[in-house]
């Protein structure tokens, strides 16, 4: 990992975290592959060994996240003065965060009790479950490091580099077991700033990429998912971003300090470009430009003003920058733009990441107000397409411009698509994902239309056969968007309630079953989601309510009416009256939950449950749900007429007359839904 050359500006933990200035170098854009690992993995959880490799800054940053977490930490350099360096870094962060309130002297030995320093590699290396690597940023360091490493630890260790500038794929290529290897590169600060790269080499499993995302998560970071390709994500559009700066300066576009005011103004940050390259040294800045210089061709080259401030080793001066001057920031917005949007739109094609995870990247490791595709809605795909083409013919085939940008503008496009639900099949599963992890899957107006949109088109895709609702990451939803419902008028409130009425009952009257995959947190409207769903499996310690009272409302998607009718008119008061939160185990007592299960085997055990149901008869299915929702809001003796006349239409259909002749002959059914 390249650290600043300077140390910075003393950080708190709520302080918005310095960015890493760093790149790739090139590779070929790489998917997760299928190589098979000699072991199969199991999930990591709290308590397990997480050694981490390097007791440098970024080293111990990952260390105390990783200890944190709750899991058991142990850091290995080469000599005792630089584990005692690291050991120190920890302690002054957890000793500034008890002054500032933060924590607790308790909480802090606790914290130091799980990690060990060591200097004996074998030692550090006995039952990890996890190694992290954070050594200086070279191959030929890394590389004899990981072969010594593999050497020691069980088939289903995952090993991964904390690399930001050199490709993964060459770190582990010809090592054995090569699905278990992968990127996973933290943002400076480490034990602060919430992003990480999940990086996926050639051979990369999708299991251990996943594991690696909830790894992350339990580190209460924002995992991101990127291709292994110089830059990586962040740095692929940020670098060149600080260079473009550069060169504005450098043609007299405009100066310093108009360039420094127009780039906090459009980023919505604090820190311009220029201090943040003196923060963080201009070496770093010249060094990463050179990386991508190298992987994509001129556009990328260091402008020169930025080499001889490299090669003369100063500081931008921000006091001779100049008086701002308005009348040149319209120039200087329209370049950065030009070079920010190009950028990202063409990573997105190469499929080196996703849209909304390129606008995580911004706003989570850079703390940008709103990430470049999130930048080029506000000023529509039409406008951005002229301001990247401005940038483009100036480089020509050096800045290629993104078809997908061309064919949005063409056709008049408002916006580029982003979404806020994740869909994914698994054969006759559908994974309906909340996405917006970075505030706990809150559910805002745009999430809401979006998953009544998907989750109606997933249920008419006849491969479907049993939906499942989660979150994308271990949150399920923490409720409504508090900030988007703080200034609604009596109107919008009711448009907004009203909304999420319809999304809830969409749900509990589709024709095929919807099962609630709840952990974290599900407060407020995200329990209202879960209850409109057959039913709810949960992790234990998943933590449940509804707390809208606190807010100066009350349950309005259908909670009080789901709930009572779960558990009674007493719980349910009780629940919603005193904000009464309750976990998971006690909500599987009440009824509240079907099941509940350990963390790491929920998704495991609803998948099961969901293609269980999936292989039964789809008209019995459907009906008997018909027939338990329907039943069970009326009296007894209609209910069961409702379940006699059910019944005796099955008799009716080919998938009866199969499922008895399947049974006969001793194997399984092949049922048609008919």
């Amino acid at each position: 990992m390249l650290e600043p050359e300077t140390p910075p500006p003393a950080l708190s933990l709520s302080d918005p975290p310095l960015p890493d200035l760093v790149s790739a170098a090139s590779t070929p854009s790489h998917g997760s592959g299928t190589a098979e690992r000699s072991a199969p993995l199991s999930p990591l959880r709290p308590g397990d060994v997480v050694v981490i490799l390097g007791a440098g800054n970024m080293g111990s940053g990952i260390g105390q996240a990783a200890a944190q977490a709750g899991f058991k930490v142990r850091i290995r350099d080469l000599a005792e003065k630089d584990l005692e360096r690291g050991r120190t870094a920890i302690i002054k962060t957890l000793d500034g965060a008890i002054q500032r309130g933060k924590s607790t002297p308790a909480k802090k030995a606790d914290i130091l009790s799980r990690i060990a320093f060591t200097t004996d590699l074998i030692e550090a290396l006995s039952g990890a479950r996890l190694v992290v690597e954070a050594v200086f940023e070279e191959a030929k360091v890394k590389r004899p490091l990981f072969e010594e490493v593999v050497r020691h630890v069980a088939p289903d260790c995952i090993v991964a580099t904390n690399t930001s500038s050199l490709s993964v794929a060459e770190l582990f290529e010809g090592l054995p077991s090569p699905g278990r290897y992968a990127g996973l590169h933290f943002f400076y600060p480490a034990a602060i700033n919430k992003l990480v790269e999940v990086i996926a080499g050639p051979s990369t499993s999708s299991e251990v990429l996943e594991t690696l995302s909830r790894f992350s998560y339990a580190l209460r970071k924002i995992p991101i998912r990127v291709e292994d390709r110089a830059g990586f994500c962040v740095n692929r559009f940020f670098v060149p971003f600080l260079n473009e700066s550069v060169r504005l300066l450098e043609e007299g576009v405009a100066n310093l300090s108009t360039i420094e005011a127009t780039a906090n103004e459009l980023l919505g940050t604090n820190l311009g470009p220029f201090q943040l390259m003196n923060v963080t040294g201009v070496t770093i800045a010249f060094h990463a430009m050179g990386s991508l210089h190298q992987a994509f061709g001129e556009f990328y080259a260091p402008a020169k003003l930025l080499e001889s401030q490299y090669q003369r080793k100063e500081s931008w001066d921000l006091k001779a920058g100049g008086e701002v001057d308005p009348s040149k920031n319209e120039a200087v917005r329209r370049r950065l733009l030009g070079a920010i949007l190009g950028i990202a739109t063409r990573l997105v094609e190469e499929s080196v990441a996703s849209p909304e995870d390129t606008d995580r990247g911004a706003t989570i490791g850079l703390r940008w107000a709103k990430g470049p595709f999130a930048l080029l809605n506000g000023v529509g795909p039409t406008a951005a397409l002229g301001m990247v083409e401005a940038v483009s013919g100036r480089w020509k085939e050096a800045f290629p411009v993104s078809k997908e940008l061309h064919r949005l503008a063409g056709e008049g496009a408002p916006a580029w698509p982003l979404s806020q639900i994740r869909v994914r099949k698994e054969g006759a599963l559908a994974w309906v994902l909340l996405d917006r992890p970075e505030v706990m899957n809150a559910l805002n107006t745009r999430l809401l239309e979006e998953l009544e949109q998907k989750v109606l088109r997933a249920a008419e895709d006849p491969e479907v056969k049993v939906l499942l609702l989660a979150g994308s990451s271990n949150v399920f939803a923490a409720g409504a968007d508090i900030a988007e419902m703080a200034g609604k008028s009596v109107q919008e409130g009711r448009e907004f309630t009203m909304l999420g009425q319809r999304v809830t009952r969409a749900i509990e009257t589709l024709p095929k079953p919807v099962i609630a995959v709840v952990e974290g947190y599900a407060f407020g409207g995200g329990l209202e989601l879960a209850l409109s769903c057959d039913f709810i499996l949960a992790a234990e310690g998943t933590t449940m309510g509804l707390p809208e009272v606190t807010l100066g409302i009350h349950p309005g998607f259908g909670g009080t009416q789901r709930m009572v009718r779960l558990v009674g008119r007493a719980r349910t008061k009780l629940m919603v009256e005193s904000d009464l939160r309750i976990r998971a185990d006690e909500a599987e007592r009440w009824g509240l939950v079907a099941r509940s299960y350990p963390p790491e085997r929920l998704h495991e055990e609803a998948r099961a449950i969901g293609k269980k149901i999936a292989a039964n008869a789809p008209i019995a299915v459907r009906l008997v749900r018909e027939v338990i929702d329907l039943g069970s809001d009326t009296d007894l003796p209609t209910g069961l007429r409702l379940e006699g006349e059910s019944a005796s239409y099955t008799f009716s259909t080919e998938d009866q007359k199969e499922g008895m002749r399947a049974f006969q002959e001793r194997r399984p059914p092949k049922f048609r839904g008919r």
